[in-house]
């Protein structure tokens, strides 16, 4: 792939990133600000800051995220937004008046540390040259997704049988689902030109339907499952046990769905390097994030 163009798919998932978090930011900024005795979405609905943080965190950075699935796959992306919860903290600093703490500091020159190291991986997938309808390809992409929608169904039956790991069982399940909605969006970008340009194939339309229906349905499923984690436990500590999957299910996507190998050892160390410290990080700034989630 032409390095210019892997630079421009590594900025635009960081920006993708930074964006939802910053408009996560100003939603809960307005949110906190709303009197008791007002009409609460009536109130949120007619300030400005609220509608476009919403736009922020629904569509601008969702625009990003799709257009940087194009140039380096869905492999990094997940690593590199990631860099958003540095203005998460940042942002509920200002909304409730606090400074950063020491381990929050650590936590942000963390992730920097990471994002650059996956960078350096250079592990793209140039989605849009490969022939997504491959009979082994296709293949391994139903393995794949039966494989995580396994593990979030176990998940789901361990939670009701084991109380004390509730919370945790609940995370977990719901970071299998955000992984298939990372994933699925990839092919949903190869095939989508020709579905709209009416040249697409029969196989490229039933692939759009499959990735639209998987894409509603694993996004759905994943927010209600980490609500109800945050029901039965901290949210500070549920919030980086979610990332586990979103995190680590994309590199293994990259070796063993679409069989790609790096020429040489060093892109493997960089990205287990910057998965590792990203998980690392969100630990540590997840205090932060669960802070600015619990503003109603």
């Amino acid at each position: 792939m032409n390095g210019s163009f892997y630079l421009l798919g590594v900025f635009l998932a960081i920006l993708s990133g930074s964006i939802n978090n910053i408009g996560l930011v100003f939603q809960k900024k307005v949110v906190n600000e709303v009197p008791p005795e007002a009409k609460f979405f009536r109130s949120l609905v007619k300030k400005p800051l609220w509608i476009t943080g919403l736009l922020m965190e629904l569509a601008i950075g969702s625009v990003f995220f799709m257009i940087a699935q194009i140039y380096i796959g869905p492999a990094l992306i997940p690593g590199l937004m990631a860099f958003g919860l540095i203005f998460l903290a940042i942002g509920s600093v200002k909304i409730v008046g606090e400074t950063l703490k020491k381990e929050e500091i650590i936590g942000i020159i963390i992730m920097i540390t990471a994002i650059f190291l996956l960078g350096l991986s250079a592990l793209s997938i140039d989605i849009v040259s490969i022939n997504i309808l491959a009979v082994d390809l296709v293949l391994n992409m139903t393995i794949f997704t039966v494989v995580l929608f396994l593990g979030s169904f176990v998940c789901e039956i361990l939670q009701r049988k084991f109380e004390k790991f509730k919370g945790i069982l609940l995370a977990i399940s719901s970071g299998f689902q955000f992984s298939l909605t990372n994933f699925w969006i990839a092919p949903l970008m190869a095939v989508i030109a020709h579905v709209f340009g009416g040249t697409a194939s029969v196989g490229e339309i039933f692939l759009f339907i499959v990735c639209a229906v998987i894409l509603i349905a694993a996004s759905i499923i994943g927010i209600m499952k980490i609500q109800q984690s945050f029901q039965v436990a901290n949210a500070s500590r549920m919030i980086p046990i979610q990332q586990v999957p979103i995190q680590i299910t994309p590199i293994i996507a990259y070796f063993f769905v679409f069989t790609l190998m790096p020429t040489t050892i060093f892109p493997i160390i960089y990205v287990i390097s910057g998965v590792s410290l990203i998980l690392l990080s969100s630990f540590l700034l997840a205090k932060r994030q669960a802070q600015i989630e619990a503003i109603k």
